[in-house]
């Protein structure tokens, strides 16, 4: 047994370097397309931190009547908190701290300025701004909670029905950018998967006179498989020690660039943070790939 296997790899090697033209062209084809990939895993990296920023940025507000206490807005915000799932961030916002969120924002402009003035006191009320880690039925639900008796005594009013059309939309668009990344990923694997094929399918084209000779002196199925499946994954361990240099090196110089599109994106940390993914997958699909396609064509020459 561990004679033939020796022997499998052997043939494998010898077929490898015998056949060195075909061998380059099938791990470019394996590079390119795990490259690919690999652009897809940076998209879904990019398109999830752009939604995470955007939804990190909805958020209702429920402002109190003027003259309740700070406790009581507190209480009522852990009463919130104890009874409604999903809420990501409640921040407490006191008249004095909106009073100075409005004059930082208007400070250049003097009409808002002295309107202010005019009005001789704080016109603003304390307030609690809530985030929730779901969708717009969620921001619903919370609105539909401080009308209850437990809290509709306190608050003057919720601003919800006004971000609605706004918090919908949003959530959309991001739903629609998720969905758009599922759809290109399929494509572009099953392309991938077929343009591998192929290169993999013309390299044991071009041995299927030593197939039909291993067959011809008795070897067995698994024995003239092996050798092929053996190629196939060298094929595939080289384009993936390929493609997980080169994403580095693009990650690392692209970095920059991505950044000034989407501030707060660090395309090289993300790679960094999530290389065993990357290993993962490169090293899955490019061995998987490039085995599985051997075994698929040579079982169709063993077949004739």
């Amino acid at each position: 047994m561990l004679k033939n296997f020796k022997r499998i790899i052997n043939f494998a090697i010898s077929d490898f370097v015998r056949n060195k033209g075909i061998s380059i062209a099938a791990i470019f084809v394996l590079t390119i397309t795990i490259l690919l990939i690999t652009g897809l895993l940076f998209f879904q990296g990019a398109a999830g931190y752009l939604t995470s920023q955007i939804k990190d940025k909805i958020d209702i507000t429920a402002y109190f009547k003027d003259g309740i206490q700070e406790k009581d807005i507190l209480s009522a915000k852990e009463k919130l908190l104890s009874e409604v799932p999903n809420i990501k961030s409640i921040e407490y916002v006191s008249k004095d701290q909106a009073l100075a969120f409005f004059n930082e924002k208007h400070k250049d402009d003097p009409v808002l300025a002295k309107a202010l003035q005019e009005v001789g006191s704080n016109p603003f009320l304390p307030s609690l701004n809530i985030t929730t880690n779901g969708d717009s039925l969620q921001y619903a639900s919370i609105a539909e909670t401080l009308q209850t008796a437990d809290f509709s005594e306190m608050i003057d009013k919720v601003d919800f029905s006004q971000k609605k059309d706004t918090i919908e939309k949003i959530y959309s668009v991001t739903s629609k950018i998720n969905f758009f990344g599922l759809i290109l990923g399929v494509v572009l694997i099953l392309v991938a998967i077929l343009v591998v094929f192929n290169t993999i399918k013309l390299v044991i084209e071009n041995s299927k006179e030593e197939i039909s000779t291993m067959k011809i002196v008795g070897a067995s199925d698994w024995f003239v498989r092996g050798p092929f499946a053996i190629q196939g994954i060298i094929y595939g361990v080289i384009a993936f020690l390929i493609s997980i240099l080169l994403s580095a090196v693009f990650a690392y110089f692209l970095s920059p660039q991505v950044s000034t599109v989407l501030p707060g994106f660090n395309m090289f940390r993300y790679f960094l943070t999530n290389s065993w993914i990357f290993v993962l997958i490169q090293l899955g699909f490019g061995v998987g790939v490039g085995a599985i396609s051997a075994l698929i064509v040579v079982k169709k020459h063993l077949d004739i």
